[in-house]
């Protein structure tokens, strides 16, 4: 164990300021083209973050994920650092590391806490195993505009959601990991769903909504928190002494270190904010921004002489205690073969598998198409280019994947039918392309591409004949998995490239067809939901995704997970929650546009199941009427169906009157249970003042108001068995 505070004494201020200092270590593939805009000399670069280790000159490093390399940098920054202080190695490890788990919108969609934080423990034992010590993740900032390409990575719309989905995926993680919750605070509000602009949101809307997730992942143990980069009411966040010490630390009595995103430092001369990179360097640090994420020349390399010697320290101080609880100055190297068998433990992939089961939201299912009978079935046509993808069942945000062993939607089916059934595969039409490049493009294998001599034509007839010819049509539709994620926002929810015109060409052809979407937002489906009758959500399911798709299909498992954002029927409803307020007219709150109805396409909370589950007996135990006191609500959940199946039971709220107005329904609880066939389970929900309470605006503290409250139990947020209670 290190003593910190006889560290901090024996180091220069310089000494200390490096501590402060996170490098980018690049060594790309051959094939990388990195973005001319990050300014990035992929030779110069891993050459100087090498000089300046010799000189003691680096706190982290980010991107390194191979064991021996981390054991080389690691034993030149000791040995070139004057008082041996080993280095923290930071990646981004979203979604899995080697084993890739369904991307965090999907785990969010299973609305099961303890798969999501078993598959963050893997994420993190994998990661761990390899030499990498803190992840930038999760991400949990409040996404109410699916126009913003990092919806994906985050848990939807609501607060309440998002707080148990942060809180779980931290309680994994930091079994192995720092977790680094971001980008504090409000990034998921930028105007337009365009990343990286400003986000102006009142202090009501940040309390109440955008920092729940925040202030969950800090109390379940997060060690990092990341700054976000835009403008925030005016102020860059990165810079923003309210909310690092004001709110983070002074409020929340967050202990651990803050870290800016990338260049973000560098970026408030960029906003404007401060006149050099020396000044930058200045004001975040001040801010409370204990180390900087940097691309290029660090404006931390240069607040040395330029900050109150109290402030540096108390820096130094954050990261040295980080190092010293993860026990890097005992045992700062990786075990290379512990390192092997961690990254092939079959369990790993065996949790994959569940995670995606779980995950998967049935949208629409008329007549009972599914589950598929293999033995009715002679054939089954799978038509789509994402159908046979390796790449794109992923996801977005994967770095260090095994193609080899990842399954495919057509893999899946495959082996699931067994030999007794046909399964053709015709991709259809081409990889649709971005408009614009993405930056990181530049780590290669994330290019989609079509096979060689593709004629388009003459595949979209084919497709046709196939599926013409089939007992039962699979068509996947959706997004590549670049063309979401960060720099990916969409200015349209509309299918890419020729989707839709192959899907109403299969429906048309009169063969039975199921849509299963590949997706990490809403899209346009207001054609399919009126003529394919059966729609599955199965996001990016990650390396066992095949196998969890032909699970779902086949009725090995039944679908159990729910929408964790409201659906639009268009992007010209956006933004568009359950949570409103009841406003003017509450009448006509469904006819607000003039040409198309302003209700969502599929409500928020929504996901059907094989099983037929319904709600009754709905019991309210007011255990004091006094503001501060408890109410429990409890209701039977009977499964009608003969087969045993998993359901969302959902708690809503709502209070009726007070000193505001209040949304017209809030989640306030949830549980996901397994009913076994033809019988009733009851669950119980405790509401206290915890979920009462809110943040007001004029009075600017938190508030409970004597009121008369509605509660709504149910599968989604359009329950119907209802009640109420009174509060003095």
């Amino acid at each position: 164990m290190a003593n910190v505070e006889d560290l901090l004494a024996r180091m220069s201020a310089e000494e200390k300021a490096a501590q402060l200092t996170q490098y980018f270590y690049f060594k790309l593939p051959a094939d990388a083209q990195p973005d001319p805009a990050l300014g990035l000399d992929v030779e110069a670069q891993p050459r100087g973050v090498e000089e300046a280790l010799t000189r003691g000159g680096a706190g982290s490093l980010l991107f390194v994920k191979d064991p021996a390399e981390t054991n080389r940098l690691q034993r030149q920054a000791i040995e070139g650092n004057p008082q041996g202080v080993p280095l923290l190695f930071g990646f981004d490890v979203i979604h899995g590391l080697r084993t890739i788990f369904p991307v965090p919108i999907a785990m969010a969609a299973s609305w099961d806490l303890e798969t999501i934080t078993r598959g963050q423990a893997v994420a993190g034992r994998e990661a761990r195993a390899v030499g990498i010590h803190w992840t930038f993740a999760p991400m949990v900032d409040i996404a109410r505009d699916p126009r913003w390409g990092r919806i994906v990575e985050g848990a939807g719309e609501d607060p309440f959601l998002g707080a148990a989905v942060a809180a779980a995926q931290v309680k994994g993680f930091q079994q192995h990991i720092i977790a680094g919750p971001k980008h504090f605070a409000g990034y998921g509000a930028a105007v337009g769903g365009r990343d990286y602009d400003e986000a102006n949101i009142s202090e009501y809307e940040l309390r109440n909504v955008y920092f729940p997730p925040f202030r969950a992942a800090i109390d379940a143990g997060a060690g990092n928190v990341m700054t976000a980069y835009m403008d925030l009411n005016g102020i860059p966040a990165s810079a923003s002494h309210w909310l690092f010490t004001e709110v983070l630390r002074d409020t929340w009595g967050f202990d651990g270190f803050v870290v800016s995103d990338a260049n973000a430092v560098r970026n408030l001369v960029t906003h404007g904010y401060a006149r050099d990179l020396p000044e930058a360097g200045a004001r975040a640090v001040t801010a409370g921004v204990d180390m900087e994420m940097a691309m290029g020349e660090p404006a931390y390399g240069m607040i040395a002489g330029q900050v109150d010697d109290k402030v540096l320290d108390e820096r130094a101080r954050k990261i040295l205690e980080a190092k010293d609880k993860l026990g890097l100055f005992d045992n700062p190297y990786v075990d290379e073969d512990a390192a092997r068998e961690v990254l092939n433990d079959p369990a790993h992939r065996d949790a994959a598998r569940v995670a995606a089961q779980r995950s998967a939201v049935l949208l629409r299912n008329e007549g009972n198409l599914l589950p598929l009978d293999p033995s009715a079935l002679g054939s089954i046509a799978v038509v789509g280019p994402l159908a046979d993808s390796r790449r794109d069942i992923l996801g977005p945000w994967v770095f260090d994947f095994d193609l080899d062993e990842t399954v495919t939607v057509l893999e899946g089916i495959r082996k699931a039918a067994g030999d007794a059934v046909r399964v053709d595969h015709v991709q259809g039409i081409p990889v649709a392309q971005r408009t614009f490049p993405s930056m990181f493009d530049m780590f290669g294998r994330n290019r989609p591409s079509d096979p060689e001599g593709f004629d388009p034509d003459a595949e979209f007839e084919r497709a046709i004949t196939v599926a013409t010819a089939a007992d039962v049509a699979v068509v996947v539709v959706g997004e590549w998995q670049n063309m979401i994620g960060e720099a990916a926002s969409r200015s349209s929810l509309e299918l890419p490239g020729r989707q839709l015109e192959l899907l109403q060409a299969v429906v048309a052809t009169g063969t039975p067809t199921v849509a299963l979407v590949m997706n990490g937002r809403p899209l346009d489906l207001r054609w399919a939901v009126e003529h394919v009758p059966a729609i599955l959500d199965i996001w990016y399911p990650g390396t066992q995704g095949g196998h969890a798709v032909a699970d779902l299909l086949f009725g090995a498992v039944s679908p159990g997970g729910k929408l964790p954002f409201t659906w639009p029927r268009t992007a010209g409803q956006i933004p568009m929650t359950y949570a409103h307020t009841i406003s003017h007219e509450p009448e006509n709150q469904t006819r607000r546009y003039w040409d198309e109805a302003s209700t969502p396409l599929f409500p928020f909370g929504h996901g059907l199941s094989y099983a037929t589950f319904t709600y009754d007996d709905l019991t309210i135990t007011q255990h004091s009427p006094v503001r501060d006191g408890l109410v429990t609500v409890s209701a039977e959940v009977t499964n009608e169906s003969e087969r045993d199946a998993a359901e969302v039971v959902q708690l809503y709220l709502h209070q009726r009157h007070g000193s505001a107005s209040r949304p017209v329904r809030e989640l306030k609880g949830f549980q996901r249970v397994v009913v076994p066939a033809g019988s009733s389970r009851r669950v119980e929900f405790t509401i206290g003042p915890e979920q009462r309470r809110y943040w007001h605006a004029a009075a600017r503290d938190w508030v409970l108001d004597a009121s008369t409250f509605d509660v709504w139990v149910g599968g989604s947020s359009e329950a119907e068995l209802k009640g109420t209670f009174q509060v003095d």
